[in-house]
């Protein structure tokens, strides 16, 4: 009897290959009306006080972050749908998200107390909805990609798109709103605006949908093998991630990516405005690292031709770290300040291009050690650096703000001035730094072992 020839993965298509992600652009536009112009709406909009904007925000954001960890156990603990385990849930929820999302931008009524419930209840149940799509589209990175290169090559071109969203965002949002407001009305511009992004998001998700159509096996009767592997129990979960040294190393090492995303991002307008005193700067700044993050994850689809994605991790990790330190050394110089955030931001797409090809090795690897295949609640994980991130923007920015002695409506002098690049460009250069040994000395996962460990899981089916 002949031996029955080793089927070959299926490889990307070319609409795969470019346009994978243009969901998460979508997801961008839209999420980011609530991270710009959330606060803004509650003080200037919906008439709420200092103590109860913030008292809404506080409450749904932590409420958010320690939910952010569940998503992938709905995805691996409940049974499969119709049309995959994961890609069913590119059209099963996201088109909820437009109508939910918008009420997180809308008061009801006089009552203070009543509206503020409304509008928190709105956020959770929103970002839950949204949230079990954002990591179903994420796990389509490791069931997709059938090769390393093939991961590495999704997530350039997610990350790419996402940058895209971002650099749309910085000149399409608010216009955006104020034409809707001709419409609804100034204080309903940005419900309605989160609404048509929510359906530009819902979009770009069918299209993930349909490009991925053939690439995931279907659990149904004829493949209770995969059922079985694919469907796993809370305990089984948590053995993926505590027998998983690699992963927990990732996440750790994952921080320094997003300190560099968030903590800059809110501590540039407090050095262009108050250390160099100049916030035309802004402009000119947020336009060429928007660039320059976008090339950046852009070319790790061709890096991934000569190097597996932890050099390629590691290689980013280090080159912001070196551009950060130098903004830390030559604060002095808003222009050179610029040049040497575009070149870290360069580095930043790369590291967010080639991270989560970084997560998915994860998964092949507890496959391989556990026999269960949870690809939904590890890739799902990379949300937990992600909140952390955005928790340490606030720490950290506060403290170099008491440390500098700020004040409002003061331009800062002296050595205060170098002090504002602390939070800026030195603390997200010493967590680059930090990362980038985690990844040398600790994620031990190269493109030859996971390539070993898929071929035994391969011999086990």
């Amino acid at each position: 009897m002949e031996k029955k020839a080793k089927k070959e993965p299926k490889r990307l298509t070319s609409a795969l290959k470019n346009f994978f992600g243009v969901g998460d652009a979508g997801f961008v536009l839209m999420s980011n009306i609530e991270t710009f112009y959330f606060m803004t709406y509650l003080t200037d909009f919906a008439g709420f006080g200092a103590v109860i904007s913030g008292l809404i925000n506080t409450v749904f954001s932590v409420v958010d972050a320690c939910l952010s960890w569940i998503y992938g156990g709905i995805l691996n603990g409940t049974k499969a749908k119709k049309w995959g385990r994961y890609r069913s849930w590119l059209i099963l929820t996201p088109w909820l998200v437009p109508f939910l999302f918008a009420f997180q931008f809308i008061r009801i009524g006089e009552n203070e107390m009543l509206s503020a419930v409304v509008i928190i209840a709105a956020a959770i149940i929103s970002h839950v909805v949204w949230n079990i799509g954002y990591v179903a589209n994420a796990t389509l990175v490791s069931v997709v990609g059938k090769t390393p290169e093939d991961k590495a090559t999704l997530s350039s071109s997610r990350a790419t798109w996402n940058n895209i969203g971002g650099l749309l965002f910085s000149y399409l949002g608010l216009p955006f709103a104020n034409v809707l407001a001709g419409i609804v009305g100034e204080q309903n511009k940005f419900a309605a605006a989160a609404f048509c992004l929510g359906i530009l998001m819902a979009v770009g998700y069918f299209a993930h949908f349909k490009m991925t159509e053939g690439y995931e096996e279907i659990e149904d009767a004829s493949h209770a093998k995969a059922a079985q592997t694919n469907k796993t129990s809370i305990p089984e979960m948590f053995r993926s991630l505590f027998q998983n040294p690699q992963l927990l190393i990732l996440m750790i090492a994952d921080l320094a990516k997003w300190c560099v995303k968030f903590v800059t991002a809110a501590s540039a307008i407090y050095y262009f405005r108050d250390a160099m005193g100049n916030l035309g700067y802004m402009t000119t700044y947020t336009l060429t690292i928007a660039i320059g993050a976008i090339v950046g994850a852009y070319v790790v689809r061709f890096l991934v031709q000569k190097f597996d994605s932890r050099t390629i991790t590691i290689g980013a990790y280090l080159g912001m770290a070196v551009f950060l330190f130098l903004i830390y050394v030559f604060y002095a110089n808003a222009v050179l300040v610029i040049a040497l955030m575009t070149c870290a931001q360069f580095f930043y797409g790369m590291a967010l291009a080639s991270s989560p090809a970084l997560y998915a090795d994860t998964v092949v690897y507890a496959t391989w050690k556990t026999g269960k295949n949870a690809a939904g609640w590890i890739m799902g994980l990379q949300n937990l650096p992600l909140k952390i991130g955005v928790f340490l923007r606030g720490t950290i920015l506060s403290a170099c703000l008491v440390a500098t002695g700020w004040q409002s409506g003061v331009v800062l002098e002296g050595a205060a001035r170098q002090g504002m690049t602390v939070a800026f460009a030195l603390v997200p250069a010493v967590f680059c730094a930090a990362g980038a040994l985690l990844l040398i000395f600790g994620y031990r996962l190269t493109k030859e072992r996971i390539a070993q460990y898929q071929a035994e899981i391969d011999a086990r089916s």
